[in-house]
């Protein structure tokens, strides 16, 4: 397909009506979970300051090859990963590339239903912060262990997928693109207003010191630069999935240069706004920083309990925190609701209400939190990073690193040189293999 066709299939597909709508939902997306808790620990597990420098490097290389390159190759074919792979294995005269677009299909599915669980959790805490029931609980841990126990939330469970059926059920431009345009924003706002008030706090300066000062001789571990790899990777949604499904409601004027710089710049900015709001607020209060997943669901809420005006805080905390979970899990529902929508013909009502459904009852299985812990993992050591190969073998191998380029370049003043063509074709491909061996040998790295 030349820059200047269009495309020839799905005419009345829906699309995004501005770069700032694309790339907020891009953003969206992008800051999630991984952003809120797992950012902050890994800066102080692997030299603080000096994690940095590994993860700058990866998250700037991996935006300018892998981002670009899903954006573009959505744009191209006007649709998701499964129409995506067939469509560039039609060119070899080959018809299964459908197939292996079910892989990335089933990655975003597997994710976003125990996403949605865990925004069903966010919820619960939030009105439990509202109605200050979590504030008054002697005991945080137990307050969560009642959430998290089998079917500890399913009515919460069931709010959230409501919620956000209501925005896919809306379409790309009224649904997805409208709520990213105000929920990002807010989400950035709200966590700045509680930054001042944790660096308010006694205490607070050394979790910043436990942030910023840089051990140097984590940069001699290889595993600070393994796991600096799994975080930039993770962070950027890079799956061979959502951001193709994003790419293909894109415009053939935007420049997916300019748009890949900015989700990098604001993604980054998310996770270190969040590590200046929960590091020292965990180190005022003398808690555990290392604490994983549950640092958002008992180490935090233990901070507001301790905290004046803890109650108002941790509703602004929690409302920022469910609106960067309710974007990263609209993201990762399209994409099964584009595949059903595309492959069956189906209308977009119909195809919601089939993928929420099924999110649902899967999501029954995962209400215990150790079964979607291992659910969590397992497709995002296994099934993520080899989504993101197959793309990428696919655009810039199958494709070919030519039209690649020639399609990332569209809209853009800009040309991409040599150096992109040996980041995408060699040094990106490579690095999403890498991502595979290191999560399966280090049970995850992201």
């Amino acid at each position: 397909m030349s820059n200047n066709e269009k495309p020839t299939n799905n005419e009345t597909r829906d699309s995004f009506t501005s770069k700032t709508g694309f790339i907020l939902a891009c953003i969206g997306s992008a800051v999630g979970m991984g952003n809120i808790w797992l950012f902050p620990y890994r800066v102080g597990q692997f030299g603080g300051a000096a994690f940095l420098i590994p993860y700058l490097i990866f998250i700037v290389l991996l935006g300018y090859t892998g981002l670009m390159g899903e954006f573009a190759f959505g744009r191209m074919t006007q649709t998701g990963p499964i129409g995506s792979f067939k469509k560039a294995l039609e060119t070899r005269d080959k018809k299964w590339g459908g197939i292996l677009g079910v892989i990335p299909v089933i990655g975003a599915f597997g994710i976003a239903v125990g996403y949605a669980v865990v925004v069903g959790w966010f919820l619960r805490f939030l009105v439990g912060f509202i109605t200050g029931s979590a504030i008054i609980a002697p005991d945080s841990g137990a307050y969560f262990g009642e959430i998290a126990g089998p079917y500890g939330s399913i009515i919460w469970h069931v709010i959230a997928l409501v919620l956000v059926s209501i925005v896919l059920i809306s379409g790309v431009a009224k649904g997805i693109e409208m709520m990213n345009k105000i929920m990002m924003p807010a989400f950035y706002i709200l966590f700045v207003i509680v930054m001042v008030r944790v660096f308010m706090l006694d205490g607070a300066t050394e979790g910043l010191k436990y942030l910023i000062l840089p051990e140097w001789s984590a940069l001699a571990d290889p595993k600070t630069w393994i796991y600096a790899l799994g975080q930039a990777f993770f962070s950027l949604s890079l799956a061979g999935s959502g951001m193709i499904v994003y790419g293909s409601y894109l415009k053939r004027d935007v420049d997916i240069l300019s748009s890949a710089k900015n989700t990098v710049i604001f993604d980054t900015l998310g996770a270190f706004l969040a590590g200046l709001v929960i590091i020292p607020a965990v180190f005022a209060f003398n808690l555990d920083p290392a604490s994983g997943p549950p640092l958002l669901f008992i180490t935090i809420p233990s901070v507001f309990k301790l905290m004046p005006f803890g109650r108002l805080f941790g509703v602004i905390f929690f409302v920022s925190v469910l609106f960067a979970s309710i974007t990263s899990l609209m993201n990762l529902l399209e994409v099964p609701i584009e595949a059903v929508q595309s492959t069956f013909k189906l209308n977009r009502k119909v195809s919601v209400a089939i993928v929420v459904s099924a999110a649902f009852l899967f999501g029954l299985f995962a209400e215990d939190g150790d079964a979607l812990g291992k659910l969590m993992d397992f497709v995002s050591i296994y099934i993520i990073p080899l989504g993101a190969f197959i793309a990428s073998v696919m655009f810039f191998w199958v494709v070919g690193i030519e039209k690649a380029k020639s399609e990332i370049e569209c809209g853009s003043n800009k040309k991409l040189g040599k150096l992109f063509e040996i980041s995408a074709k060699y040094v990106f491909v490579f690095l999403t293999v890498f991502v595979l061996i290191a999560g399966i040998l280090l049970g995850g790295i992201g």
